[in-house]
């Protein structure tokens, strides 16, 4: 009977249909789950016009040496052709390997990396604090949340250009400063000085976001945890540690990984508060920016491998950090 039920079993599964192939399967699932693909359908399109097509030529530009002299325009009624050339990967080898390398690249990516550390770290260290004190039994506490959540809730331009009327060697900050008979810093000229101005501006615009995020990771760990730990004789830093923390985890590395995408990006507080000058405290999407924008002629081709090299930096530290995040899970579990 035994050797009968092998033979059965060998048999069935000898007749077992060939795998269908991946044109076949689209078709299966096409006729299973139609309105799927048409409720996804507008969104496809709209990415694939908004998103997919300038990514597209983007990443063309930067195999050419267009720029905005060999670029087709029109003046008045004469249209003149593009006359860019197809370079490869030349400008890749001259942005990373070129002799101006270092000035034009890799002072920008340090300074770009210290900018994202230094304001992530910054923005979730104050955001826990703000959001483990509201998250008591305060009085007041619906104003005092009102209050800490304005930064994020006033336009951005209004907050850097109020920012940089304060930070003016006149303004309220170094006239603060000069009545307590400290030094009174160049905010807004001196090289160390707009870096420091652009992380307390960064800090003061990210850090609502934070909070609020925080605050309710907060609130969604259960009391009964915190009413163990401290049965068992943890203390506050114990119950934070070992409560707090791991309750955290999920809101956390997602905070995290968008406030490292955000800031890394962020280009209207550096450009807003310094324009195109201050070339010490330009991180590279502005950098990109002012190769395309700010200078005559513009550098279309170099401008678009920036933004391309972004995207790629980011690309890959999300994977590495998406891994390391499960792996830690896993250990954790």
């Amino acid at each position: 009977m035994t050797i009968a039920a092998q033979g059965t079993a060998s048999k069935t599964r000898g007749s077992r249909e060939p795998r269908p192939g991946p044109i076949k399967r689209l078709k299966r699932s096409y006729q299973k789950y139609w309105y799927a693909y048409a409720m996804i359908a507008p969104v496809v399109v709209v990415l694939g016009v908004l998103v997919g097509y300038p990514l597209a030529q983007g990443f063309y530009l930067t195999l050419t040496d267009a720029n905005s002299l060999n670029s087709a325009r029109t003046i008045g009624v004469n249209h003149i052709d593009a006359t860019y050339e197809f370079i490869g990967l030349h400008n890749y080898a001259d942005i990373l390997w070129g002799p101006t390398a270092y000035d034009r690249f890799w002072s920008h990516f340090i300074w770009t990396v210290i900018w994202t550390a230094v304001c992530v770290t910054l923005h979730y260290g104050v955001g826990m604090g703000l959001a483990l004190l509201l998250n008591q039994k305060l009085r007041g506490r619906t104003f005092y949340r009102m209050m800490l959540i304005l930064p994020w809730a006033v336009p951005t331009f209004v907050t850097v250009f109020s920012w940089r009327i304060m930070l003016s060697d006149s303004g309220v900050v170094n006239s603060f400063l000069g009545a307590l008979h400290l030094p009174q810093p160049q905010w807004l000229e001196d090289s160390t000085f707009q870096q420091i101005a652009a992380i307390g501006v960064n800090t003061w615009v990210g850090v609502p976001f934070m909070m609020v995020s925080l605050l309710g990771g907060l609130q969604s760990i259960p009391s009964e945890l915190y009413e163990a730990a401290e049965m068992d004789g943890a203390n506050a830093w114990q119950r934070f540690r070992n409560v707090t923390l791991p309750g955290l985890r999920s809101v956390s590395s997602t905070v995290v990984l968008l406030g490292i995408i955000w800031t890394f990006n962020q280009f209207a507080i550096i450009y807003l508060l310094f324009g195109s000058g201050a070339p010490d405290a330009q991180i590279l999407v502005t950098w990109a920016y002012y190769l395309g924008f700010g200078q005559q002629p513009r550098d279309y081709a170099q401008s678009a491998a920036y933004g391309v090299l972004l995207l790629s930096i980011l690309v890959v530290f999300t994977a590495f950090y998406r891994r390391w995040l499960a792996r830690n899970e896993q250990l954790a579990g």
